[in-house]
């Protein structure tokens, strides 16, 4: 997979911790999907539309399409979003990384 210079330029300008944080959820979702379109839109990096990363004052969200889903599997998630909804990172420390694959592949399944 090719990074788009977009979003490596997104990600280098964030603020410690939030750069870490995306650098790795970026590597998780591209070792997971080597194949994945990763594009700028929407202010943020995306990932096949299914998937964001978004850079705040004090954490970075990683979004998730919900599509499909039940309402037993949109309960795993953060947010109100009809479309949307996500997971919170404050801290690298805080990224399970296969946690964040098993969500990842229930977005894919959809």
């Amino acid at each position: 997979m090719n990074k788009d210079k977009k979003v490596t330029a997104y990600i280098n300008k964030q603020p410690n911790p939030q750069k870490g944080i995306c650098q790795k959820l970026r590597g998780i979702i591209i070792k997971t999907y080597p194949d994945i379109i990763e594009e700028m839109k929407w202010g943020a990096p995306v990932y096949g539309e299914r998937y964001y990363i978004g850079s705040f004052k004090d954490h970075v969200n990683l979004g998730f399409n919900m599509g499909s889903l039940t309402k037993k599997q949109v309960a795993l998630f953060e947010g109100t979003g009809k479309l949307f909804r996500h997971k919170k990172f404050y801290t690298q420390k805080d990224i399970i990384e296969k946690d964040i694959v098993k969500l990842l592949k229930l977005i894919k399944k959809k």
